[in-house]
């Protein structure tokens, strides 16, 4: 193992491990502004798939990235409205309503792929951008500074959305919805208004975590794209404690132990294959077994809210 980690191969993996933390960023931290707001969104994963369809047919169509991404982002709203109106308008339960969109998004690209495209083909997506100067540092330059838009754009959203959740008025009332949101009501909060408009952020960064996927990190689309990726964002939210910078620490763990087992099986290392494919998820489990409690969740987390009720 130690003539196997070279320091070109160590450069490797994380290089790969923050590539493939970018859609475990966008799609958790998304998950984040919802779930703050008091509503779990299971469907992410569905929209994922959905979006990442979306974004790679615009642009196996046109050749427009932008276009794709666009496309993405529109459809995620579309599912965003959709779960918002099933889950805070008809109060319908959240959890069989977030299986249901994800269902739905499973099923529905799955269709629209073999309709539409049929077989699996790739696009020219986002390319690596290497950044002047940072990107000519020894090591770290190689490893942070030589990236997509896509995957700088999901690690500045986390100091983004953290200004948003803790230091603005409309941070304090999506929280404040998802910790008592009859005393917010009280007060004037318009508690489904912020609550749509946090579910519908939510799905429109999923929407963009599903472009990251088949316009920038893979450049492909087939069915089932994510392999559960929605369900691990949802989880690193939980492992986060509902902040972005502890969802960031939780993506990066993942894509890193998930970045090994992918070289460990490029570089031959006798580890049988279904093992080193469970080991992110083995981590994960783990971490969320000693994490989740010591975190507080929203305390309107998965209720729906009626006005009159205390």
């Amino acid at each position: 193992m130690e003539g196997i980690l070279t320091s070109g191969v160590i450069i490797g993996i994380l290089t790969s491990a923050i590539r493939l933390a970018t859609p475990y960023l966008y799609a958790a931290v998304g998950e984040a502004f919802a779930q703050s707001s008091g509503v779990v969104n299971l469907g992410v994963d569905g929209t994922m798939l959905i979006t990442a369809f979306a974004a790679f047919f615009i642009v196996l169509n046109t050749g427009n990235i932008w276009l794709g991404l666009l496309a993405a982002i529109l459809t995620g709203l579309v599912m965003g409205l959709l779960m918002s109106f099933i889950s805070v308008t008809l109060k319908a339960e959240q959890g069989i309503s977030g299986i249901g969109l994800h269902m739905f998004g499973l099923g529905l690209s799955s269709l629209l792929f073999n309709v539409l495209v049929g077989t699996v083909k790739t696009v020219t997506g986002f390319q690596p951008v290497k950044i002047p100067l940072l990107g000519d540092i020894p090591f770290i330059g190689e490893i942070l500074f030589n990236h997509s838009l896509l995957v700088y754009g999901g690690f500045l959203l986390v100091p983004i959305a953290w200004w948003v959740l803790d230091k603005t008025s409309w941070g304090l009332m999506i929280k404040s919805v998802g910790q008592n949101p009859a005393a917010a009501d009280s007060l004037g909060v318009n508690v489904d208004k912020v609550r749509y408009i946090s579910v519908c952020v939510g799905a429109m960064l999923a929407g963009i975590a599903g472009a990251s996927l088949s316009i920038s990190l893979l450049n492909l689309f087939q069915d089932n794209l994510t392999a559960g990726m929605g369900f691990i964002a949802v989880a690193l939210v939980y492992f986060g404690g509902w902040k972005p910078l502890g969802i960031m620490g939780g993506a990066l763990l993942f894509s890193t132990v998930n970045a090994f087992q992918l070289w460990m099986q490029v570089l031959g290392v006798n580890i049988p294959s279904d093992v080193a494919v469970m080991l992110p998820y083995l981590l994960t489990i783990a971490a969320l077994a000693v994490t989740v409690n010591r975190a507080r969740q929203p305390a309107a987390l998965n209720k729906p809210f009626e006005r009159g009720e205390s």
